[in-house]
């Protein structure tokens, strides 16, 4: 699985102008499923998140993680980090096919929330309108294959 983490002081997501799921201070997590994951990868990405020191302590240092400070996520499905880029129009033939990409999509957000993140989430496969104020900006990338 890949996923962007950013983190936010507000993130919200809305679709047809409803807003359907924001957190405050923590992250938007923009995560995709590729072909060939399982929930083995969902579990190990979602522990990661939780754990990830990306949030400054007193002394303003990276030390903290979004469980350390109390803050949520904001999950959103984005099969276009799959994106092949060899020529100038990307293709998302390694994404994972539309069903197991919301099924490994669930399975994240719910693992994140049993790491003890509020879980906050989009709409799989709606045309979603995502908006964030990113704090630092702090932007990481993140892939299981890497983990």
């Amino acid at each position: 699985m890949r996923a962007v983490l950013q983190r936010v002081t507000r993130a919200e997501v809305r679709v047809e102008g409803e807003l359907i799921g924001e957190t405050g201070k923590g992250l938007l997590i923009l995560v995709c499923a590729m072909g060939g994951d399982t929930e083995a990868e969902a579990a190990r990405l979602a522990a990661k998140v939780a754990k990830l020191r990306i949030f400054k302590d007193d002394q303003g240092k990276m030390n903290l993680s979004v469980r350390d400070i109390g803050g949520g996520a904001l999950v959103v499905s984005q099969f276009t980090l799959a994106a092949d880029l060899r020529g100038n129009r990307p293709g998302f033939s390694t994404a994972a096919p539309p069903d197991l990409g919301e099924r490994l999509y669930l399975q994240f957000s719910e693992c994140l929330q049993t790491e003890g993140v509020p879980v906050a989430k989009g709409r799989f496969g709606a045309d979603m309108a995502v908006s964030l104020t990113n704090d630092g900006p702090v932007t990481i990338w993140m892939d299981t294959d890497q983990l």
